[in-house]
């Protein structure tokens, strides 16, 4: 499990287009705290609060239960194109203790591995119900503590910073319903291949930057 992170949150560089808002599980967002301190040592609390990333999200149908998405394959029906499949599918709301074993308590976050059928998340810090957590790190600094004791071999347990679109796409993507609010937005390297919804479009560079909690089988 990982704890005690002082900061966190996501990033993109591919804005997304297209994901719907499902309304079969409220999105509740486990609220965790940071601090900002200037060279004087003073510090002040910050609110914040954790999202999960919408490619480990229920995708389903707009007008009922159905799964979008199984396994590895689209459903035919309702995802025979792109556009069609955005109009479609919903990203749900997540039940993030229960399902995917994140909890966030004061300045701490833990993720389990495997939650019953659930295995591994990703999860963002987010400013506000809207809104990621953006950093600039140009003469500052930050620090966390990770606990990985209980963490096997051959797992992956990441803190990372990338860049992003504090929105989450939906003021470059009118077809983006759901924003940071449902953890849309990131892109690496294996995006072509891994996730479910990204535009396409390499977007220019953000200088803002924020900090991903990834915990994942390598």
């Amino acid at each position: 499990m990982i704890n005690k992170l002082a900061l966190a949150t996501f990033t993109l560089l591919a804005a997304v287009s297209g994901q719907q808002v499902g309304t079969l599980e409220a999105e509740t967002h486990p609220s965790m705290s940071m601090q900002t301190c200037t060279s004087g040592g003073a510090c002040t609390k910050k609110d914040t609060k954790i999202v999960l990333d919408s490619n480990w999200r229920w995708l389903h149908s707009t007008a009922d239960s159905t799964n979008c998405y199984d396994g590895n394959t689209w459903d035919t029906t309702l995802c025979p194109d792109p556009e069609t499949c955005s109009t479609n599918c919903a990203l749900d709301g997540a039940d993030y203790e229960g399902v995917y074993g994140i909890k966030a308590s004061a300045d701490s976050l833990t993720l389990t591995f495997v939650t019953g059928a659930n295995i591994g998340s990703r999860v963002y810090l987010l400013a506000d119900d809207s809104t990621y957590q953006g950093f600039n790190l140009k003469n500052n600094e930050f620090t966390f503590d990770v606990d990985m004791s209980n963490l096997p071999c051959g797992l992956n347990g990441a803190l990372y910073f990338s860049q992003m679109e504090l929105d989450g796409g939906l003021a470059n993507n009118a077809g983006n319903k759901a924003g940071a609010a449902y953890g849309t937005g990131y892109c690496d390297a294996q995006c072509p291949h891994d996730m479910k919804f990204i535009n396409g479009e390499v977007r220019e560079a953000d200088p803002r930057l924020g900090l991903t909690f990834l915990l994942t089988r390598s």
